[in-house]
């Protein structure tokens, strides 16, 4: 394969068309491992349905796999759905357990029940049990992939068992080894390197380091990150309310978990409900997902064109004023979302709970009023040069500013509120707030309007 394969990625998919035509599951396997990342995704969206199954059936089980975690879930699990669910266990199978637990959630109940029934029963029941966990807590990321052994264990059995184990535990990313008790309650972890360098007869341990940090397999999302980023460690054992261990959630498992919580924000953010989606699927099913709110926001519409309603006397005499309504709603819209945004990431980091609620909300307030000035008295100076009108520029300008300060506190403030009752803030935060300003911003515009119409109709 040549390095031209990655500068025209299109000539690749092209090869992998070809290879799944005439059978050439080498020359298939080799194009897709020469893409960068993220590049497999794209190079199976230009085959067909036909050739994407084909392609998983003439690579190894082992390969298919791999593929499967490169891929988004909602692709792998759309691609999985479709294939035998032999030859679909078989690939679920060689996938890392966190992996597996994501990639069956995304398929409907009766083909994952289908696909794990035919999995060796020591697994599926792992992977049952995973599935128990909120897929945004400890227990719901970890992996159970790793290597542990009794305290009593000497250190020749140990290296022992690895050697016999070797293809095994080959496919596992280990950095430590974790010592239990007979009962399965973690009391020590052994880096590789004193396993290693231990004379055989040892016992882990008198060697193991004790008391090792650990997490509740019920810790947040939000809590593993502030953790993460407070201590850079591969990986941090879990346990139970008796401390018997049950996983390791990694540091690259948890920063993949904040992207994909992110851009899972960012789709419920822009009115896209039910999870990821690609445009590879049904279009009925895609419809659906962003229906949902936008059938909503026509009631929420509604509402705030109502107060323009009250008002239609004063717009009427003021007909210059239906110019500055979208400016006001829309400047303000976007200093809230402003807002919003930086309360969703602090959220999402961990810097900030409900409980900080007036604290982040004040120092909002600070940044509304110099932010508000300053756009209202450009605003304001617009209205003056435009009209030649004084108060037309006094009325516009003091609509901006007042608006502005209420768009920013209600978007620091909407995500927190919304976290505290237990609703999703990705969900409501930015309706909600593009609703209330617009009606903030019409009902300060069209009052402010109301009280000084002898100066505006001279």
């Amino acid at each position: 394969m040549n390095d031209s394969s990655t500068d025209r990625p299109q000539e690749s998919w092209k090869q992998i068309e070809a290879a799944v035509k005439t059978g050439d599951a080498e020359t298939a396997a080799e194009c897709l491992e020469s893409f960068p990342a993220g590049e497999s995704a794209r190079a199976l969206s230009h085959l067909d349905q036909s050739d994407q199954e084909q392609l998983l059936a003439m690579l190894p089980d082992q390969s298919a796999a791999a593929l499967m975690e490169e891929l988004p879930d909602a692709q792998a699990a759309q691609l999985i759905a479709r294939i035998p669910v032999e030859q679909a266990a078989a690939i679920v199978g060689q996938m890392e357990s966190d992996e597996q637990v994501d990639l069956l959630h995304q398929i409907r109940d009766h083909t994952s029940e289908a696909i794990l029934n035919q999995m060796a029963p020591s697994e599926a029941e792992n992977i049952r049990f995973l599935s128990k966990y909120d897929s945004n807590s400890a227990g719901g990321l970890m992996v159970t992939e790793y290597l542990v052994f009794d305290e009593y264990k000497s250190v020749g059995d140990v290296l022992s068992e690895l050697r016999q184990g070797a293809d095994t535990y080959g496919r596992y990313q280990v950095q430590y080894v974790y010592v239990t008790t007979g009962e399965g309650r973690l009391v020590g972890v052994l880096r590789l390197r004193d396993l290693v360098l231990s004379s055989a007869e040892t016992l882990l341990k008198t060697i193991m380091i004790r008391n090792p940090s650990t997490v509740r397999d019920i810790t947040s999302l939000e809590d593993l990150q502030h953790l993460f980023h407070q201590r850079p460690l591969f990986g941090i054992p879990v346990v139970d309310d008796e401390d018997r261990l049950l996983g390791i959630v990694r540091q690259a498992d948890i920063e993949q978990a904040g992207e994909e919580q992110a851009g899972r924000t960012m789709l419920r953010f822009a009115g896209i409900l039910g999870g990821e989606e690609l445009r590879s699927m049904p279009l009925l099913s895609r419809c659906r997902r962003r229906l949902s709110w936008l059938s909503i926001n026509i009631v929420l519409n509604v509402a705030a064109a109502s107060v323009i309603a009250l008002y239609e006397d004063t717009l009427t005499a003021v007909i210059a004023l239906a110019v500055f309504l979208p400016i006001v709603s829309d400047m303000s819209g976007c200093s809230g979302n402003q807002a919003v945004a930086v309360s969703m990431r602090e959220l999402v980091q961990g810097v900030i709970r409900p409980r900080d609620l007036w604290q982040v909300v004040s120092n909002e307030a600070s940044l509304g009023i110099v932010n508000g000035l300053a756009l209202g008295l450009l605003l304001g100076l617009v209205g003056f040069v435009w009209k030649g009108n004084v108060a037309l520029g006094l009325v516009v300008g003091a609509a901006l500013a007042a608006n502005t300060l209420v768009a920013v506190c209600l978007g620091s403030l909407i995500p927190l509120l919304l976290r505290g009752l237990k609703l999703d803030p990705a969900i409501a935060s930015g309706p909600l707030l593009t609703t209330v300003t617009d009606m903030c911003g019409f009902f300060f515009l069209l009052s402010f309007a109301q009280m000084m119409l002898p100066y505006l109709t001279v």
